[in-house]
C-alpha cells in the first residue's frame, strides 16, 4: 500500500532511488525548492506506508497561462523502476488533474520525448493528446537534440475543448514558442 502526500525539502535526500532512471529529468536542488515555495500543492509524493516510509514516486507541477491558457503544468512525474506497475503515476496525475480543476484550469500538458512511446501510451490512456512537436526541446550535448510533445487534456472549465487539436504531432514549432 501506499500514500500520497505533500512533497517536502527533505525528500531531496531520500529520492536518490527514483531519479536514477535514465528518461527522468533531474534539475537543481534550487529548482525544486522554487516549486515548493511557489506550488506546495502541486507537488506531492508517493511513498509506502510501512514503518519505514520510502518514497516511491513523486510529481511536480505549477499553474501558469493567462485568459484560456490558464493551465496546470506537469514539470516532472517518476516513479521508481520497482515500483512501477501499481498505478502510482495515474494516481498522481489523478491529483495534479483534481488540483487543476479547483484553480479553475483549462487544461493540464506536459512535455515528453518524443521517441518515449512507453509513457506517450501512458498519457493517451488517460486521455492526453499531442498538441504540437516542439522541434528540439530536449538539448543533448553528445548528439541531436530531441523533439518533444506538448500533451494536454482538457479540464472541466474547457467545456468546447479549445485547448486540444486533432494531428497535433504535425503542428511543429521551436522552443521559443512555447510561452504561457
Amino acid at each position: 500500500m501506499t500514500d500520497t502526500r505533500k512533497f517536502k525539502a527533505t525528500d531531496l535526500f531520500s529520492f536518490n532511488n527514483i531519479n536514477l532512471d535514465p528518461l527522468t529529468e533531474t534539475f537543481n536542488i534550487s529548482f525544486y525548492l522554487s516549486y515548493l515555495n511557489k506550488w506546495p500543492s502541486l507537488c506531492v509524493v508517493q511513498e509506502s506506508d510501512l514503518s519505514d516510509p520510502t518514497l516511491m514516486g513523486y510529481i511536480m507541477g505549477k499553474s501558469e497561462g493567462t485568459g484560456k491558457e490558464w493551465h496546470t503544468h506537469v514539470t516532472a512525474i517518476t516513479v521508481a523502476p520497482n515500483s512501477r506497475r501499481l498505478g502510482l503515476a495515474r494516481t498522481m496525475m489523478d491529483y495534479l488533474e483534481t488540483v487543476g480543476n479547483s484553480e479553475n484550469a483549462f487544461f493540464v500538458d506536459l512535455f515528453v520525448r518524443a521517441s518515449n512511446a512507453l509513457a506517450i501510451d501512458f498519457y493517451k490512456g488517460l486521455g492526453y493528446s499531442v498538441y504540437r512537436r516542439v522541434i528540439g526541446y530536449y538539448s543533448n550535448p553528445h548528439g541531436k537534440d530531441e523533439d518533444s510533445f506538448d500533451m494536454r487534456k482538457p479540464l472541466s472549465r474547457d467545456v468546447n475543448r479549445e485547448s486540444i487539436r486533432e494531428n497535433g504531432e504535425n503542428f511543429k514549432c521551436s522552443p521559443a514558442d512555447v510561452s504561457f
